[in-house]
């Protein structure tokens, strides 16, 4: 699974992990993206999305029906 939300386009960050004798090394920040599942009531049928916390506060607050319609119209398939 990527670690790309669907919603509100989050993916991984990179940059350097310093120590306390300032030697760096390169490390990854992940976002929290988890798998839900949500129906949609004007096609009768759930969808899977991979949301980051974010998009999930952005489905709540904006409704599933207008997040689908904005994924839709970026060209992705749902």
């Amino acid at each position: 699974m990527s670690a790309i939300c669907q919603v509100t386009g989050r993916s991984p960050k990179f940059g350097k992990t310093v120590s306390h004798s300032h030697r760096r090394h390169s490390r990854r920040w992940n976002p929290n993206v988890q798998r839900r599942r949500y129906y949609l009531p004007s096609e009768g049928r759930t969808v899977t999305l991979t949301v980051s916390t974010k998009g999930m506060k952005v489905i709540d607050r904006d409704g599933i029906e207008s997040v689908v319609a904005k994924i839709r119209a970026r060209g992705e398939k749902i």
